[in-house]
């Protein structure tokens, strides 16, 4: 038997060698492709992929507009802004967002109770936008995160513009605020728009004219290193990176008086009220005041919750606007209106005097409706009831035009609907009927006459605003011209400071009311204020120029008056809210002035000395005489007043509509 040969060496060997020689190759091979590469990624390619790394690290950043300025009448700046730091965020660069905000909040830079609203405001922004989470730092606040900033990745601190009230409150319920933007609001909005934008006007002008003071925001685009860090010296291919400015915001102007609406705010002093003058041929606002009022910085800076929590809960309601949403009964002071639909609708006699007792005894019932103060009013004719303010002689006329009537006419007078004012939050007030009565209490008792009796007095379910009464007074004191009320007469660019003027809208005239009737009522008004037997005779007592004017008392349910027992001696939140209308003077009007003071007593007491104080300080100059009437431009004449137009016109109201002129 042969032996046989396991191994062979030789062979094996050979087949080791092949294997090595061939994997050498391949190794060599892939070096020199990875050499190859190399070299071609280095050298070949190496300005193609400079310019895209650079462009990796460039970042477009938003420069928000400046935005515009508010000025009064007389060009005095009421809103602007004033430099400030806000610390921003931006998302797509913060590694663990709850962890940041939770280590600012340790740093005494932000609110814990502000994080569930803030963190949903990041939420609704795209990544890589920059987001203000805090506005408005101290100068020790900027260096308190200067020196740990290097802990908080993606959040900075940036120059920014804030908004400024340099009056503080004053004008607050005409100018409104401006404050944070809401998740909910940003919703609505063109991020684009508003990209690095921390504010929006919230209430009156800031809110309403939004988009004419916002302006348009430009950008930037920087250079910055792994760290999102910019860097300062970005080489040659800096001079690529774009750049926009942006354009700052129309300034608006306002038909404000400063002067004079310091003077209402400060005569409402102390006092849950408001007041709303107005020049009843064009309807320019000169003041609007609400009391008490509060600062609108606080809104702009950022308002922490606490100190939002005690305005609200403040029991005199700063927050709200009284002049454009206080609903409360009129009182007197509807009762020139009714007696001009009833003069209209052939209802009464002015010459007809009737014998007035100090109460009156509805037909078909054994209810009595008094007098104020249960007066005997005596023979009164309709001139004599207005100037007397005689309750049972408007009962009687109230029951006898019908509710039907007086609902078809106080619209007239604008009563229960907006009346158009330019800014939002406008409420309508009531001018109720029975069709209301059985929408609104449908399981109720329906509409009694007694309803139609009180409705003569401007009492029961009618409501009606400061910002509306004005507005009728204007209507009385043009006789009949309506006007929408208005705050901004006009918008200045501020880049060539030409001003686009916006003409007054005329938008209703009554022309179905004789001369006669108005010579009737607006002589009573004027009787009002100079007979002695006149409501506001001893408030306007030696005015040097006539006042058209009217009383009004919104008085307390027999309850409520049961339980105050006194006008003067009970308690404050159960008196009667005194009203006072009038314009002057009064044959050729220049002001109509509405006041409300809740809680006052009497109309004549409360609320017309306020009225005469105004009056005064915008008609008398420094001698006590009454000023020449302004200049008017073509379109603010009670003549020839166009409808609603859109295009500009230079009138020569104010110094600082003149100033403007070529």
């Amino acid at each position: 038997m042969s032996p046989v040969r396991i191994k062979e060496h030789w062979r094996e060997q050979r087949i080791f060698n092949r294997r090595a020689w061939f994997a050498g190759v391949l190794m060599l091979l892939a070096g020199l492709a990875v050499l190859g590469r190399l070299y071609y990624l280095q050298v070949v390619r190496q300005h193609y992929y400079e310019v895209l790394s650079i462009d990796n690290g460039v970042r477009t950043v938003p420069i928000p507009a400046a935005r515009g300025l508010i000025l009064d009448r007389n060009g005095e700046v009421i809103a602007s802004n004033r430099p400030t730091f806000d610390l921003e965020l931006t998302p797509d660069e913060v590694p663990d967002l709850h962890d940041e905000l939770e280590h600012l909040v340790r740093l005494g830079l932000l609110q814990r109770t502000d994080l569930p609203q803030l963190i949903r405001a990041i939420d609704s922004r795209q990544r890589f936008d920059t987001v203000p989470i805090r506005l408005d730092l101290s100068a020790q606040e900027v260096a308190r995160f200067a020196v740990r900033r290097y802990e908080f990745p993606g959040i900075d601190v940036s120059p920014r513009q804030a908004r400024w009230y340099p009056f503080g409150k004053l004008a607050v319920a005409a100018v409104g605020y401006v404050g944070t933007i809401s998740a909910s609001e940003l919703a609505h909005l063109n991020p684009a728009e508003y990209a690095g934008t921390a504010v929006i006007g919230q209430t009156g002008v800031e809110a309403a004219y939004e988009k004419d003071l916002h302006g348009t925001n430009g950008y930037r685009q920087i250079l910055v290193d792994a760290l999102g860090r910019p860097v300062r010296r970005p080489g040659a291919l800096g001079k690529e990176l774009h750049f926009k400015a942006p354009v700052p915001g129309d300034d608006v102007i306002l038909s404000l008086d400063l002067k004079l609406q310091r003077l209402a705010e400060q005569l409402l002093k102390g006092q849950d009220g408001a007041v709303v003058a107005l020049d009843p041929w064009t309807g320019d606002i000169i003041a609007m005041a609400s009391s008490p009022g509060f600062d609108p910085n606080l809104f702009a800076r950022g308002i922490s919750e606490k100190q939002y929590e005690a305005l609200v809960a403040n029991p005199r309601l700063p927050l709200f606007n009284r002049a454009l949403r206080a609903q409360l009964p009129s009182g007197s002071t509807i009762k020139p209106g009714l007696a001009l639909g009833a003069l209209t609708e052939g209802m009464v006699n002015p010459d007809k005097r009737i014998f007035a007792g100090s109460a009156w005894h509805l037909p078909g019932s054994g209810h009595l409706f008094h007098n104020a103060a249960h007066e005997v009013c005596g023979w009164v004719g309709l001139r004599m009831a207005i100037i007397m303010s005689c309750d049972v002689y408007f009962y009687r006329l109230a029951f006898k035009m019908g509710v039907d009537r007086i609902g078809a006419w106080l619209p007239n007078f604008g009563f229960g609907s907006p009346t158009g004012i330019d800014i939002p939050g406008e409420l309508p007030g009531l001018a109720p009927t029975p069709s209301w009565m059985a929408k609104h209490y449908p399981h109720d008792r329906g509409w009694y006459p007694g309803d139609t009796v009180i409705l003569g007095i401007g009492q029961g379910k009618f409501l009606t605003t400061p910002l509306q009464l004005a507005h009728y007074t204007g209507v009385l004191a043009t006789r009949g011209l309506s006007f929408e009320p208005r705050l901004v007469t006009g918008l200045r660019n501020p880049r060539t400071h030409q001003i686009h003027w916006k003409r007054p809208i005329l938008d209703g005239n009554l022309t179905m009311i004789s001369p006669a009737s108005w010579k009737v009522v607006i002589g009573a008004m004027v009787g009002v204020t100079t007979n002695r037997r006149g409501t506001a005779y001893w408030e306007m007592i030696n005015s040097p120029y006539p006042i058209a004017g009217k009383t009004g008392t919104a008085q307390l349910t027999r309850e409520q008056a049961n339980e105050v027992g006194n006008e003067k001696t009970g308690p404050e939140k159960l008196r009667d809210d005194a009203w006072f209308i009038a314009f002057a003077p009064a044959q050729a009007p220049r002001i109509a002035v509405a006041v409300l003071v809740e809680h006052a007593g009497y109309g004549a007491t409360g609320a017309a000395p306020i009225a005469r104080k105004l009056m005064n300080a915008y008609l008398l100059g420094p001698n006590g005489k009454l000023l020449p009437a302004a200049p008017r431009g073509p379109y603010s004449e009670p003549r020839g007043i166009r409808p609603r137009v859109d295009a500009g016109v230079d009138p020569t109201l104010t110094p600082l509509q003149r100033a403007a002129e070529p």
